[in-house]
């Protein structure tokens, strides 16, 4: 664990007295607007632990989902993509043994804060796109990333998928450890200050 979020807590005598929201006051929320970096400096260390937990199923796929999130990223990188690209390509499915049938809503939200505007759509949209190699198998319709064909980001997240997603189920692959890839994720998710971000918008 880095220095900057080795320890990390919120101040366990510093709480609100309400047990209700509708009987919080300000100052209460004052309070826990203070604290709440603290929470996010642990986002880092909770999705590389998340990240670990991907190892333990594979899921029939021929590598485990820990795997194919490494390998993505891998080819993202190798690939000369920015930092905040092989960000979303490591964490992309992160959320595979949370909702299986809904996952790319977990990272998407995990990174709204902290990426582009197309990346977050990239990663909110990618399972649809996905679904363009294999959903005639299954029963789904292959095409139905092409009810968005006038998104802005169509072209984006097809070649997300096309270049590195589909193809990354490679066992004979050499992919970097996630420990090459443990300072980027602190880098974006531990952030220095969370000013102007609407958890709303």
């Amino acid at each position: 664990m880095s220095s900057s979020t080795a320890g990390v807590s919120n101040s366990p005598e510093i709480r609100a007295g309400f047990t209700k929201f509708e009987d919080s006051t300000q100052s209460e929320w004052t309070e826990i607007m203070r604290q709440l970096p603290t929470t996010q400096a642990m986002a880092g260390e909770n999705a590389i632990a998340q990240l670990r937990l991907l190892e333990r199923d594979h899921g029939g796929f021929p590598v485990s989902r820990l795997e194919h999130s490494l390998q993505t990223a891998t080819r993202a990188e190798a690939d000369g993509r920015d930092e905040e690209y092989v960000l979303c390509a490591l964490l992309h499915d992160i959320g595979d043994t949370l909702a299986p049938y809904n996952h790319p809503v977990i990272a998407a939200g995990m990174l709204k804060p902290f990426v582009s505007e197309a990346n977050h759509w990239m990663v909110e949209h990618h399972g649809i796109f996905q679904g363009y190699y294999f959903w005639h198998f299954i029963g789904a319709d292959r095409n139905t990333r092409d009810r968005f064909r006038d998104s802005p980001y169509y072209e984006y997240t097809d070649e997300f998928c096309a270049k590195y997603d589909q193809v990354a189920f490679d066992p004979d692959y050499i992919s970097a450890p996630l420990e090459h890839f443990v300072p980027l994720i602190r880098k974006f998710l531990v952030p220095k200050g969370l000013a102007g971000y609407n958890a709303f918008d």
